[in-house]
C-alpha cells in the first residue's frame, strides 16, 4: 500500500508528478478548510504546505501518521517546529527554490533606492522633471552589510561582485561563513562599518524586532535598510522614527510587519500610523512580498522539495 501524502496548498506540478512516479499517493486538499484537513489527517505519511493553514499543536495532534512537512517556500513561523521536533516530524523547507530571485530582487531595490527610480518615475508620470532632486548615491565604495548568511544572504552577496563595494556579513548561527563574497564579522563591526543594510533572517521569536530602536542606533553611520526577510524582525515605528532623524537615509521594504499570516493580503488603508508614514515618504520602496516569486522561483520550490523527500524517505 503506497504512502499518502495531502498537498494543502497548491504548489508547482512538478513535485505532484514526481512524487506519483515514486510511488506515493498525492491527495489535493488545496480547496479544503481547516476542519476537513483535521479530520482527514490521521493516516497520511506527509503533508505538502505553504502558508495557507496554521500547523500548530492541535494540527499535529491530528497528525498520527505524520513523518514529513514539505514546505513549498522559505518561512516556517506559521509551524511549530518544537512540537514537531518532539512527534519526530521532519519539517522541510525549500530556500535553494527562490535564492537566486530573492538575490536579484534584492539589488534591484538596493539600486531603485539609491538612484530615487521609483519617485523619479513616479514625478514624470505626473508631469514633473525634476533631475538635480534626484541624484543618486553611488554604490562604488560603500560598505554592504548583510544579516544572516543563508541561501538568500549568500545570493546577494554573489550579486554585489562588481560594484567594487566591500560586503561584509553576520550570522550568529554560524562559525566560519566567511567566503570570496562576503567578510564575516560580528553584529557591533557590521554596525561600525556599514552604509547600506540588507535583512536575510527568519523569523523567530529571538528575532521579533531584531531591528529596533537600539539596533539602528548603534551603527556610526547614517545608513539605508533593506529588507526581503519577514515583516515582524523589523519594528515599523522604529524605522519611521529613525528615517525622520536622519539615522536611516531609506529604506526599501519586500515585508511589512502587518501582513496576514497567509502573506497574501496587506490592506493599506487600514494599516497603522507608522506604515502610513511609508506611504508619504519619498525615501521608501516598497514591493508586495514578491521577491521570492520569479517565473523560476515555484518549480525551484518543488525540485528542491522531491530531492528533500526521495533522499529522506521512501514511499
Amino acid at each position: 500500500m503506497s504512502k499518502k501524502i495531502m498537498f494543502i496548498d497548491k504548489t508547482h506540478p512538478v513535485l505532484w508528478e514526481a512524487l506519483v512516479a515514486a510511488g506515493y499517493d498525492c491527495v489535493n486538499y488545496a480547496d479544503k478548510d481547516r476542519k476537513q484537513v483535521l479530520s482527514d489527517l490521521a493516516p497520511y505519511y506527509g503533508v505538502i504546505v505553504r502558508s495557507r493553514i496554521k500547523l500548530d499543536r492541535e494540527f499535529l495532534d491530528h497528525a498520527e501518521s505524520l513523518q514529513f512537512i514539505g514546505r513549498s517556500g522559505v518561512g516556517l513561523e506559521h509551524i511549530d517546529l518544537e512540537y514537531a521536533a518532539e512527534k519526530g516530524i521532519a519539517v522541510l523547507p525549500s530556500p535553494e527554490g527562490s535564492r537566486d530571485t530573492v538575490g536579484e530582487h534584492t539589488v534591484g531595490l538596493m539600486l531603485c533606492l539609491l538612484n530615487n527610480l521609483a519617485r523619479a518615475d513616479r514625478q514624470v508620470r505626473d508631469g514633473q522633471w525634476i533631475r538635480e532632486g534626484n541624484r543618486a548615491t553611488e554604490l562604488k565604495g560603500k560598505t554592504i552589510g548583510i544579516i544572516g548568511y543563508g541561501n538568500m544572504g549568500t545570493a546577494f552577496a554573489q550579486r554585489l561582485q562588481g560594484f567594487e563595494v566591500e560586503v561584509i556579513a553576520y550570522d550568529k548561527f554560524k562559525t566560519n561563513y566567511g567566503d570570496a563574497h562576503a567578510e564575516a564579522v560580528d553584529l557591533p563591526e557590521l554596525q561600525a562599518r556599514a552604509d547600506l543594510i540588507s535583512l536575510h533572517i527568519p523569523y523567530l521569536p529571538e528575532n521579533h524586532y531584531f531591528v529596533n530602536d537600539a539596533f539602528l542606533d548603534a551603527f556610526a553611520k547614517p545608513i539605508f535598510v533593506i529588507n526581503t526577510a519577514r515583516g515582524l524582525v523589523l519594528e515599523t515605528a522604529a524605522l519611521v522614527r529613525k528615517l525622520q532623524s536622519g539615522k536611516v537615509r531609506g529604506a526599501a521594504l519586500d515585508v511589512i510587519e502587518y501582513e496576514e499570516m497567509s502573506f497574501a493580503h496587506l490592506d493599506p488603508n487600514r494599516q497603522p500610523e507608522p506604515f502610513q508614514y511609508l506611504l508619504q515618504a519619498e525615501n521608501i520602496v516598497l514591493t508586495p512580498h514578491v521577491a521570492g516569486w520569479s517565473d523560476a522561483s515555484e518549480k525551484g520550490h518543488a525540485l528542491s522539495l522531491v530531492e528533500k523527500i526521495q533522499d529522506g524517505f521512501s514511499a
